[in-house]
Parts: C-alpha cells; sequence; structure tokens
C-alpha cells in the first residue's frame, strides 16, 4: 500500500488528515515543519507528500525546492495546501513542481482524499462505481416487470363492464361472443311478450 507523509503544523489539523487517510488503507508517516519533513523523507521514502506551505522553520515551497533538487525525493509526488489563494502563490507551487496546489478554503477533507487518489493514480472509489451502475441495471429491469402486468389489468375492466357477455363466456368459450348475441334478443322477445 502506497504511503503518505502529511505536513502540518498545526497538530490537530495533522491528526484529522492522518486519521481520514489512515481509514483509506494508506500508510502514513507524519511531520510538523518543512525540516522534520525533509529527513522524513528521505528516511521513509513516502510516494506522496500533502503538506502546508506556511510553517515555521522551513516552509512549503522551500521544502519542495529542496524535494525536486534532491534525487533521492526528486519523484515524490507532492500536494500542497494553503491558505493562500493568490494566483502567485499557486503559479510558484506549479513552478517548483507540486502535482497539486490546493486552497484550504475551497476544500473539504474528502475533496483532499480525492485528490490523493487521483495524484497516484489508484482511485480506489473507481472501483465501487462499476458495481453501483450494475445494480441499478437489474433494477430497471425489474421496473419494466411490474409495469407489464399492470397494462393487461387496465384492458380487464373494460370487457368486465358487459356482465352478460361474462357468464356466457365460460358456458362456451370460443364462440361465446357470437352465439349469445342471437339467442340473447330472442329470449329477451319471449318473456317480454308474456309480460305485456
Amino acid at each position: 500500500m502506497s504511503k503518505i507523509m502529511v505536513v502540518e503544523d498545526d497538530a490537530a489539523l495533522r491528526e484529522i488528515y492522518s486519521i481520514r487517510i489512515t481509514a483509506e488503507g494508506y500508510d502514513v508517516v507524519s511531520a510538523g515543519d518543512g525540516e522534520e519533513a525533509l529527513a522524513v523523507a528521505v528516511r521513509e521514502k513516502p510516494d506522496l507528500i500533502l503538506s502546508d506551505v506556511m510553517m515555521p522553520k522551513i516552509s512549503g515551497f522551500d521544502m519542495l525546492d529542496i524535494l525536486r533538487s534532491t534525487p533521492e525525493t526528486a519523484s515524490i509526488k507532492v500536494i500542497m495546501m494553503t491558505a493562500l489563494s493568490a494566483d502567485d502563490q499557486r503559479e510558484r507551487g506549479e513552478r517548483l513542481g507540486a502535482d497539486r496546489y490546493l486552497v484550504k478554503s475551497q476544500v473539504g477533507i474528502e475533496d483532499v482524499v480525492n485528490t490523493i487518489h487521483e495524484v497516484l493514480g489508484d482511485k480506489p472509489a473507481a472501483a465501487p462505481a462499476p458495481e453501483a451502475q450494475a445494480t441499478p441495471a437489474p433494477e430497471a429491469q425489474s421496473a419494466p416487470t411490474p409495469e407489464t402486468p399492470a397494462t393487461p389489468t387496465g384492458p380487464a375492466p373494460i370487457p368486465t363492464e358487459p356482465a352478460t357477455e361474462t357468464p356466457a363466456t365460460p358456458a362456451e368459450p370460443t364462440p361465446a361472443p357470437e352465439a349469445p348475441s342471437e339467442p340473447t334478443p330472442q329470449a329477451e322477445n319471449e318473456p317480454a311478450a308474456p309480460a305485456q
């Protein structure tokens, strides 16, 4: 499994990110500033570094510059996070070789996790997506089945309205519609004559 290093001088934020990233199945190491991060990066060789920009001792930008200049750490993927949304800061991060640059006020922790998956190219969320698409397909097939019986049920009341034909139908299943129509007027005429 990939190893992620979280570099954040705010201990509470560092803990939150570490817990959430660990929940995704990654191994997580952390550092509280850029200087410590450089030592940990050489020792632990993480696959990706999620780093704050504004930190004591060595800033995230300076740390990134050193990482890219050091052969042992040059290929580590880096996501920079900052409270600064200025374009010049973003351009600086991209110029130094950041794989992504996120503004803290514009993203939530799930956005950060999704960005980690994208940068690493593992995207485990892609595996459940086809299953989720496969699940609705059977449901879609079962949905028309109830509709089909509903359609015959609709026309059924229409033949049921002529009640006189319904009893004649069981007596003579096939010729019933023709035979009862002729005797019915005669039967009605005969009783009608004695009644008058």
